[in-house]
């Protein structure tokens, strides 16, 4: 009769625009696919252009390009005697649609348009695209000629459609449709598809694996069936990293589990389930059957082709796993060193430049870079062929294989301790004995030179000589002291970012490290345009709190012994003047407010999307047992002033690795004025009265 079928899906590292890449990434998915007996294979969302486009879906050549794409994967012999379902933009009717589109044997079969679109946190579907809004409705949809060609069709169905094969019926949803109250899954289910599909392109969360993995799995737990779940990895772009993930899920439990962080640009998981556990799961099921009779159904579009073959008594079929989780520490140790790997191949630089303080974020940058070599040697001893053609390219040396993490942080990775005279020795040798244990090539200057020539020409132009405020200057004076120094670095940093490896006789150039974590850019404590200005940052959508729990990680992980005095010093910026010696300024008292408390900030800033009134009034139940109305009222009030006071900054952030939900990001998570009237007045007058 035919009941084990075998499907597959997939995670792809597709990039933005790289059609080229992406199609041979496609034809490689469905080649392993059918090697391991699949007859079905489902794609990332909009794998063929790559999901981050952004405004180029406007252009005419993305929807051209993407149909050329489409004809070569037609006319290609991998593509035959499998169902294979890839994800463009098409334009239907002069309107453009996100869509899947299902092809078998050099026919197109539907032509499924996404009903529910992503538009929130990082998401502007809605800018490019227009949800389908007829559901259960097919229409005519006319292809273009050099599909024609191919296909012999002049017209495909296109719209909310199933597929109906000899032996089950398959239905479709879309990434966003999953996460929507009310899921295509629920009334397809209903009306008999046993087999649901998801193509998504879903980024990387701290802790967001658990909500993604319920969520596939609830999908089949009350109404039965098989879930297939592909989506996106790597960086395509941008500052977010899609984080894979692909799995596939029966009534209710994962049978199978991709990888969440990888440098296997293809990954493909099949699984071969029988048919009828579904159909018992749902027969024993009354609520589900009285309810599925009177279902309105959906168009179905049969194909003359089965998912099982007719004798597979004897073919074993998948069993429930448990799905393995990494912890947070884990993710941050992964995630953005696969993000940084991928920045760096595909921006074709020579490697890293870190400004390296010894402090903990710093440090932290520097272990996920040192994390990033692990993984690449690791892909190598894996036989990854091409991460070994990148590494051999970036280094410049075709014969070179990695084998050491240490030898590779050597040859791609420059950490720069920049001293003035407000430094610690203390700093200074925990930096460089940091370097030293994960083996990047380290420089020690000293900036002072650089930073009294500047305040030298000031002071010849204005007859005024500022001072700190320890030696009898204004705040003024100390402000603008501390920024010079930190705006040096950032020069510095450039300089020796493009001309080190030209020093050392080496060919390339290097990208400049930024290490500003979530919380110092929620507060705006950072100097605009200092060192916090850079290429990219790998901890920029990552708290405080998650950060020294991951240097905790670093030194059990990785035996990085110096993390131990970096992580029992307290932060500092070391930019105003020793005393005795000592460092006097702390970033906790400069800020005014705890690390910690910055995180509950931004979490109600953000995530629960309270302003000064709605923050004072969750906190004092809160902190009831630490503190008074009155004085929650002052630390409200202190944070929203230094907050909109600093907004500005946010403005010309550096493009950061997105990770955390209450990330202050400017360029289109968080978007907020950055012009406030700082006096709150009518909010604070709420906040008074309720004191």
């Amino acid at each position: 009769m035919g009941r084990a079928v075998t499907v597959a899906t997939c995670a792809l590292n597709q990039w933005a625009l790289d059609f080229e890449g992406n199609l041979e990434r496609i034809v490689r998915s469905i080649d392993i696919a059918k090697s391991k007996g699949a007859r079905y294979r489902l794609g990332p969302e909009l794998e063929i252009c790559g999901y981050g486009c952004s405004d180029h879906y406007y252009e005419s050549d993305t929807l051209l390009h993407s149909f050329q794409v489409l004809e070569k994967l037609l006319e290609s012999p991998v593509t035959q005697d499998i169902i294979c379902d890839v994800g463009m933009p098409v334009v239907h009717r002069n309107v453009r649609y996100n869509c899947r589109v299902i092809f078998l044997n050099k026919k197109i079969l539907l032509i499924r348009p996404k009903i529910a679109l992503a538009n929130a946190g990082n998401y502007r579907e809605l800018r490019w695209f227009t949800p389908w809004s007829k559901a259960r409705h097919v229409e005519e949809y006319f292809l273009p000629r050099i599909i024609q060609e191919v296909t012999g069709q002049e017209t495909v169905p296109f719209g909310d459609a199933v597929l109906a094969t000899k032996d089950t019926c398959l239905g479709a949803e879309m990434c966003e449709e999953l996460w929507t109250p009310n899921s295509p899954h629920i009334e397809m289910g209903l009306d008999g598809v046993e087999i649901f599909t998801n193509s998504s392109g879903s980024h990387h969360v701290l802790r967001k694996a658990h909500t993604r993995v319920d969520l596939v799995n609830s999908a089949t737990a009350k109404n039965g069936g098989i879930y297939i779940f592909a989506n996106q990895k790597g960086c395509d772009g941008d500052r977010l990293y899609y984080d894979g993930c692909a799995m596939i899920s029966m009534n209710g439990e994962t049978v199978a589990q991709g990888s969440q962080f990888s440098l296997d640009d293809v990954e493909v998981l099949v699984a071969t389930l029988d048919l009828e556990d579904v159909r018992s799961y749902r027969a024993e099921i009354s609520s589900r059957n009285l309810a599925a009779s009177k279902v309105n159904p959906y168009p179905r579009v049969k194909v003359n082709f089965a998912l099982s073959c007719p004798d597979d008594v004897a073919v074993p079929t998948c069993v429930p796993i448990q799905w393995r989780y990494h912890s947070p520490e884990e993710e941050i140790s992964l995630g953005p060193a696969c993000w940084l790997w991928d920045y760096l191949r595909r921006s074709k630089q020579a490697g890293f430049l870190l400004p390296l303080s010894g402090g903990i974020d710093s440090s932290a940058t520097a272990c996920i870079v040192y994390s990033m070599c692990h993984q690449v040697c690791l892909a190598v001893k894996n036989g990854n062929a091409e991460v070994l053609a990148d590494a051999r390219r970036i280094v410049h040396d075709e014969t070179y294989t990695p084998e050491d993490p240490r030898e590779l942080c050597k040859r791609v990775f420059t950490t720069c301790y920049m001293a003035s005279e407000n430094s610690s020795q203390d700093t200074c040798n925990r930096a460089k004995l940091l370097a030293e244990q994960i083996g990047s090539y380290h420089i020690n200057l000293n900036i002072d030179a650089a930073v009294k020539a500047l305040v030298g020409i000031f002071s010849i132009v204005t007859g005024r000589t500022p001072r700190f405020s320890v030696y009898g200057g204004s705040s003024r004076e100390s402000l603008a002291l501390q920024n010079v120094q930190a705006r040096v670095r950032m020069v510095l940093a450039y300089l020796f970012a493009q001309l080190t490896l030209w020093a050392r006789g080496m060919p390339g150039g290097l990208l400049v490290l930024g290490s500003a974590n979530v919380d110092e850019s929620l507060r705006g404590y950072l100097t605009k345009y200092d060192c916090s200005s850079a290429d990219i940052n790998p901890i920029g959508g990552i708290s405080k709190t998650d950060l020294k729990n991951f240097i905790q990680y670093c030194i059990e992980n990785f035996q990085l012994t110096a993390l131990r005095s970096i992580m029992s010093a307290p932060p500092t910026a070391e930019l105003e003047p020793l005393v005795d010696g000592r460092v006097a300024q702390t970033d906790e008292a400069d800020m005014g407010m705890t690390y910690a408390e910055l995180s509950i900030y931004g979490r109600l800033r953000k995530i629960a999307k309270a302003g000064p009134y709605s923050m004072f009034c969750k906190l004092i139940n809160m902190w009831k047992e630490i503190c008074t109305p009155r004085e929650v009222a002052s630390k409200v009030k202190h944070f929203f002033r230094m907050y909109s006071v600093n907004r500005h900054k946010m403005t010309t952030l550096t493009p950061s690795y997105h990770a955390e939900n209450y990330s202050p990001d400017d360029n289109r998570f968080d978007l907020r004025p950055f012009l406030y009237n700082t006096s709150w007045s009518w909010q604070f007058r709420c906040i008074d009265k309720q004191v």
